[in-house]
């Protein structure tokens, strides 16, 4: 039997996390999982490590590894506990790791991504900050590095599908579709007083609480229009978002010819999860088959581009490039936190990004003290916005 691939699973604990170690459970003949990284969810991580038997877990929170650490030689597992940012970085980059899963949520998980890239792994890309954080620096440690990058957001694994998995010519445009979130209908006056569950209360996926929040201002899709533009070499111009409230067409590409190609499915991760594990060929993943008869029907629409502000922020820094889109992301991770915790109403992150933005002259990010200066000026400039008097009459 030929030696199985060797994974680890980065953000292990979240969303993503789970269901690619359900896609990996499916198939353990093939795939070994060697590591898994989280924050500080010990109780989930030590399940996982008696599970799995990962030869690593590298956990951010220092009091939470020392905490695990006793826990795994307690029960007896001989999983080596690292700890810290650096952890990640590390894990990603080691010699006994063929395959990384980046799910760390948020420019926490840029690091590890690109240590990943600089070491030629084969990179399952669930983080798309990190990718628009660090733009045309990420594709170069790509190149560079010699790694294999494949998307694994339904949207542009759904792109990279009808592509046939690379960058094809004679493209007109892509549809990135949206399933408009927990808001479509919402009236515009009612926003102001959504509350965190409400924004968090996805009506087709099952996601964690900041990229649900994201899915609720169109944020999440303004972010992957930046992240298709670098992916698949395409001007803003050349990527168009459409609502699809039934969230059944992932996304569409349009050729010169008039062909226009559409990946269905379900909406569970599982199946770009498996998708990109099994590349080019092929693995089960659990997911029930869509009955199309059932569907009936598929309904598109234009965005509100008034109810949902953070479309025409994530274009315009798309647009600008340079340190834009790490800025754009940077002040919508902050404005999320103080929505989340009750700091800011709903309406308000899109308001906190733009004034950032405003403030933000753009220059090209040569390196990435480039991008992480953008990014901690932005989080400065967000925390002031949203602590400032008077910042949302």
């Amino acid at each position: 039997m030929s030696a199985r691939t060797r994974v680890a699973v980065l953000g292990s604990t979240g969303s993503i996390g789970l269901s690619t170690l359900d896609v990996l459970e499916r198939h353990p003949d093939r795939y070994q999982v060697v590591a898994l990284a989280a924050r500080n969810n010990i109780t989930a991580l030590k399940q996982q490590c008696s599970m799995h038997r990962p030869q690593f877990v590298a956990v951010v929170d220092p009091v939470a590894a020392a905490k695990l650490a006793a826990e795994l030689r307690s029960a007896g597992l001989p999983t080596e506990v690292l700890v810290g940012e650096r952890a990640l970085s590390d894990v990603a980059a080691h010699a006994d790791v063929d395959v990384i899963m980046a799910a760390i949520v948020g420019a926490a998980g840029l690091s590890s991504s690109l240590a990943a890239a600089r070491t030629g792994k084969r990179i399952l890309l669930a983080n798309k900050e990190a990718l628009v954080m660090s733009g045309p620096l990420f594709m170069q440690a790509v190149r560079e590095g010699g790694a294999t990058l494949i998307p694994v957001d339904s949207e542009h694994n759904a792109i990279f599908q009808c592509m046939g998995g690379s960058r094809a010519g004679g493209i007109r445009r892509v549809l990135l579709t949206a399933s408009g979130g927990p808001f479509l209908r919402t009236p515009g006056e009612a926003l102001r007083s959504v509350t965190p569950d409400q924004a968090c209360a996805h009506p087709r996926w099952v996601m964690g609480r900041k990229i649900s929040v994201d899915s609720a201002t169109l944020m999440n899709k303004g972010l992957e229009l930046i992240e298709a533009c670098l992916l698949f070499d395409l001007t803003p111009e050349q990527v168009q978002v459409v609502v699809h409230p039934q969230s059944i067409v992932h996304s569409l590409v349009e050729y010169v010819d008039g062909s226009m190609l559409a990946q269905l499915g379900n909406p569970d991760m599982r199946t770009p999860i498996a998708h990109a594990l099994g590349w080019p060929e092929r693995l089960t993943s659990g997911v029930e088959s869509l009955d199309i008869l059932r569907a009936a029907r598929l309904d598109f629409e234009a965005p509100d581009f008034q109810r949902f502000p953070a479309l025409n922020l994530a274009r315009s820094a798309a647009e600008a490039g340079g340190t834009a889109p790490a800025v754009l992301n940077a002040a919508n991770e902050i404005a999320v936190e103080a929505f989340l915790e009750g700091r800011c109403a709903f309406p308000e992150i899109a308001t906190v990004i733009e004034r950032v933005l405003a403030r933000h002259s753009p220059v090209p990010a040569r390196c990435l003290e480039d991008v992480l200066n953008a990014d901690q000026w932005a989080r400065r400039e967000a925390q002031a916005a949203i602590a400032g008097a008077g910042v949302y009459a």
